[in-house]
């Protein structure tokens, strides 16, 4: 059996399907869910909810939700129990998501390295670009026409996650966009790409400018406090234009954690691995060898000072080192 039938195998034994994706998803994580959906209706599976944890702030991300009219509920409006089947995409148990541990998945669809070795069905292929790679070619395997409103959207996300960047993307993201190409709207592309950066993301970006600090080719920057978490890798992927520079981490504030957010293009820098051992005795670190993520819980910093521009002030210095140490840059 096909990879495919195997899920749709799955699938056939429920009636209602859960969908989660990794906190603030991105147009990769939405898209694939929106795949799933489809998979999952064409196999009358009757009720089928996609949730996220986090938020949806990143202003592409919501106005792909808003344009692809995406039906997408916070998680604490799901209650779990009444789903016959549970699914992640995107991600795996613990990997960026607030989701309940102790909550498992019986369907795992992912590109990032992790497991779920508890999950019926489990597929994780971290030599592809973009989880949507992997349901368009579920799609093309289970013989579903696509809609304008799912093409476009996988479209969109293969394009997001690696082909605008030209950041590695493997010969499968290429062969995917074409296939879906045809059924896609690309007006609706089109305004997808114009959409407008809200004043929190370009507020953030440019505190980041201000307070970006270089050593040889790598920089560190702050953003500050914000609300818009998408705003930390919005500008790691601007400084990282600035000529001579190949590798950003960006920090900031965000509710009640430090997010830090890092991308590189040099191929002899793993960031996942450099943010791990940077940060991960601090929290959680990781993700892919050019772009990275974590958090660190404020609780560990919280009695050293007492408002947001204090606290920065006082773990400016340590994540710093600790980003330069792990890069072999300390002296």
């Amino acid at each position: 059996m096909s990879r495919a039938a195997d899920l749709v195998s799955v699938l056939e034994s429920a009636s209602s399907l859960v969908v989660v994706c990794h906190d603030n998803p991105d147009p990769d994580c939405l898209a694939s869910a929106l795949a799933l959906e489809t998979i999952a209706g064409e196999h009358d599976v009757e009720e089928v909810v996609i949730t996220y944890g986090g938020d949806i702030s990143h202003q592409q991300n919501r106005a792909f939700v808003n344009m692809l009219a995406l039906t997408v509920v916070p998680l604490d409006g799901v209650t779990f129990e009444e789903f016959d089947c549970l699914a992640f995409v995107d991600h795996t148990s613990g990997q960026n998501t607030s989701l309940d541990t102790e909550i498992e998945p019986d369907i795992v669809v992912d590109h990032h390295p992790g497991g779920d070795d508890g999950a019926e069905f489990t597929d994780i292929r971290t030599e592809y670009g973009a989880t949507a790679t992997i349901f368009v070619e579920y799609l093309g395997e289970l013989d579903i026409e696509l809609t304008s409103r799912l093409a476009s959207a996988l479209l969109f996300a293969l394009h997001r996650e690696r082909l605008d960047f030209v950041r590695e993307p493997t010969r499968r993201e290429y062969e995917a966009a074409l296939s879906v190409y045809a059924d896609a709207e690309l007006e609706v592309l089109e305004q997808l790409y114009g959409s407008a950066f809200s004043p929190g993301t370009l507020d953030a970006i440019g505190r980041a400018i201000d307070t970006r600090e270089r050593r040889a080719s790598s920089m560190v920057a702050n953003v500050g406090k914000t609300a818009e978490t998408d705003a930390l890798p919005q500008a790691a992927d601007y400084l990282l234009n600035l000529e001579g520079v190949d590798t950003v981490l960006v920090y900031g504030i965000v509710g009640d954690a430090i997010r830090i957010s890092g991308r590189s293009i040099d191929p002899r820098i793993n960031m996942g691995e450099t943010l791990d051992d940077g940060f991960g005795d601090l929290g959680s670190a990781g993700g892919h060898h050019d772009m990275a993520g974590g958090h660190i819980e404020l609780g560990i910093f919280a009695d050293e000072a007492g408002d947001a521009e204090q606290l920065l002030d006082f773990v400016s210095g340590r994540i710093s080192s600790r980003f330069f140490e792990a890069l072999n840059l300390d002296d």
